[in-house]
């Protein structure tokens, strides 16, 4: 009995190493892998991290002044695909694409083992197929890494698939990717620092947030997508165009009060009165959100606000959007507080549970 048994389970075990090699081969022979893949503020992280480098040996952010333009041949009605192709000697693991949104660009990293002679292969070749969402594309040849650069019509994410030294993309808005899409947008960025205090800014404040925030998010199956991840600074009509390019479910801006007087302190959140969604809308998610941090770090509550004239970014959106006003940096105790990890990381965690009991409201 016992040697039937032992003799069952090795003819099963010899099957399953015959089946998964047969798919092993399967997959070789056809060549077909998917490609590697970031976001935006994925790629700037890694920029930060390595001196303003991207991890792949690039320029995190570059223009396309200095760039040599890619020639593109447009054949829409044989295949969906945006086809580029790639130098015979390039490995799947050395190319990577960088989902740019905000830029409404995709960037397709090829980093060879030898550079030599890579510059010209762009020169001769063209990139073929499906064009109706690209606009143009330039490429770069860096140190170590040639960079292609495509400027998209719209926000779009994309399925890639890596075949007989050929990269094909497939642009699909997101909202065919998923169900929970969420916009955050730390306020301010470069000369718009925002209130100041001798020691930080407005601008640290919102961005220190926003990445505690996303460190909670990543964990979740909500896609989210972030107007600055660095010190940029972009305009209020890119930020919200995003949420309408993204058809976002929501729209939330990290702010940081003042006033005149040092003695004004506590949270509030401002709301769009100019726009109305019947159901959930702006004034129920600047109530959510003002109730959840300030439960969050146990403060006070000054409640809600209506955007004034320079609310640019909560007047002009149109999906559900409002203002986290997180604390005053006017007021002495709540600057101590707003440079503290562990109250930045309540701040966040009370941003957090707005967005999910929103989507458990819905």
């Amino acid at each position: 009995m016992q040697s039937q048994l032992m003799k069952k389970t090795t003819v099963l075990c010899l099957l399953f190493v015959a089946a998964a090699m047969g798919v092993m081969l399967h997959f070789c022979a056809n060549k077909i892998v998917v490609v590697a893949d970031v976001a935006q503020d994925e790629v700037v992280q890694a920029a930060e991290r390595n001196g303003g480098r991207s991890e792949n040996g690039g320029s995190a952010v570059t223009g396309t002044e200095d760039a040599n333009r890619i020639s593109i041949e447009c054949d829409s009605k044989s295949t969906n695909y945006f086809c580029i192709p790639i130098p015979t000697d390039v490995r799947v693991e050395q190319v990577t694409i960088e989902n740019h949104y905000m830029d409404r660009e995709l960037w397709v990293s090829i980093a060879p083992e030898e550079m030599s002679d890579k510059g010209s292969f762009y020169e001769n070749n063209s990139v073929y197929g499906n064009c109706e969402k690209v606009l143009d594309g330039h490429f770069q040849v860096e140190k170590k890494r040639i960079c292609l650069q495509f400027k998209l019509t719209d926000v779009y994410e994309y399925y890639s698939i890596f075949e007989d030294n050929t990269l094909y993309i497939e642009f699909v808005p997101p909202k065919e990717v998923y169900d929970k899409i969420v916009v955050i947008d730390p306020a301010y960025g470069m000369d718009e620092t925002g209130i100041a205090s001798d020691t930080v800014t407005a601008k640290e404040i919102t961005l220190n947030i926003a990445r505690a925030l996303k460190e909670k998010l990543d964990e979740t199956d909500i896609k989210v997508y972030y107007t600055r991840m660095d010190d940029s600074n972009p305009e209020d009509n890119d930020r919200v165009g995003l949420a309408a390019a993204t058809k976002a479910d929501m729209l939330i801006r990290i702010e940081v009060g003042s006033a005149e007087s040092s003695k004004q302190y506590g949270t509030e959140a401002v709301y769009n009165s100019r726009f109305f969604i019947p159901g959930f809308g702006s004034v129920e998610l600047a109530d959510l959100l003002e109730r959840e941090v300030v439960t969050a770090i146990s403060g006070k509550a000054n409640g809600l606000l209506e955007a004034g004239t320079s609310d640019t970014v909560i007047n002009e959106a149109t999906v559900p959007v409002a203002a986290i006003k997180v604390g005053y940096l006017t007021n002495g105790q709540e600057a101590i507080l707003l440079q503290r990890e562990d109250y930045i990381q309540r701040i966040a965690e009370g941003i957090y549970q707005a967005i999910v009991k929103a989507y458990e409201a819905d």
